[in-house]
């Protein structure tokens, strides 16, 4: 046994990967291709910096005289996101619960969850456009449009948070003859409570902006006074425009901040 050299039957840790090789090569090429396909150039990203710095400075200094106009637009986008946000949750909150596979038979969660993937298939721009075709311009579309997005989003999450919960507090519940109403309200949302509420503040976050970006295809708030601005090339409006949907945003997440520590 002096003579045998313990690495003599040992593999290559290292050992080249070609699939992977040829997988990255692909990719890279794929990625020049598309580049080139779409005439992506620093020239025109050069160019374009050029038209963006001149854009930004006929918005300074931010024109502020229509201040009545901005306000009306900055109350009609907070409604649009309050009632959708509060109408939206209310409805996730049993939604979720009927789309939980571990709470509901299937014949009843899978066209439930078939309806909140349904909800969330679609940009709110393209369901915010069904809508003024269906009620007309103005808040209503808008409301509906985030009522929906919002259902898309907390109803699936609560769903998958109802499904990773402990049924031993179900079943210690169901063991004293308790009914499903006090199953639901005794051992399940005390697990989930406060991810629902964590889900249902960052919602109205989101319905926040997407408030003022609904607008723009006709749906009420900011967005239709931001379009408007645009078209009449109106700059320094623009800029007036961007700094109130930023408070807004920044509001947003100051209410959330409070509603998480009330909940925490």
């Amino acid at each position: 046994m002096a003579g045998i050299n313990p690495n003599q039957h040992r593999g290559n840790p290292f050992k080249h990967n070609w699939l992977a090789s040829a997988i990255w090569l692909i990719v890279v090429c794929y990625v020049v291709y598309m580049f080139n396909a779409m005439d992506l150039s620093w020239g025109r990203i050069n160019e374009g910096l050029g038209h963006a710095g001149n854009l930004l400075g006929r918005m300074v200094p931010p024109n502020f005289s229509r201040w009545s106009l901005l306000l009306s637009g900055l109350i009609e986008s907070l409604e649009i996101a309050i009632i959708a946000s509060i109408c939206g949750i209310f409805i996730s909150l049993f939604m979720g619960l009927f789309a939980a596979r571990n709470m509901m038979p299937n014949w009843i969660s899978t066209p439930v969850r078939t309806l909140i993937a349904l909800c969330r298939t679609f940009h709110p721009v393209i369901i915010a456009i069904l809508f003024v075709k269906s009620v007309g311009f103005g808040a209503l579309a808008g409301i509906l449009t985030l009522i929906v997005a919002s259902i898309g989003f907390i109803a699936k999450l609560f769903a998958e948070a109802i499904e990773e919960i402990s049924l031993k507090q179900v079943e210690a519940i169901r063991a004293t003859g308790a009914g499903f109403t006090s199953i639901i309200l005794f051992s399940v949302m005390p697990q989930v409570f406060a991810r629902f509420i964590g889900f249902s503040t960052y919602q109205l976050d989101s319905n926040l902006r997407n408030s003022t970006m609904v607008g723009i295809v006709g749906a009420g708030g900011l967005g239709g006074t931001l379009f408007s601005a645009f078209q009449r090339f109106d700059y320094d409006f623009v800029a007036a425009i961007l700094i109130v949907i930023i408070a807004l945003i920044m509001f947003g997440e100051f209410l959330s901040n409070i509603v998480r520590s009330i909940f925490r």
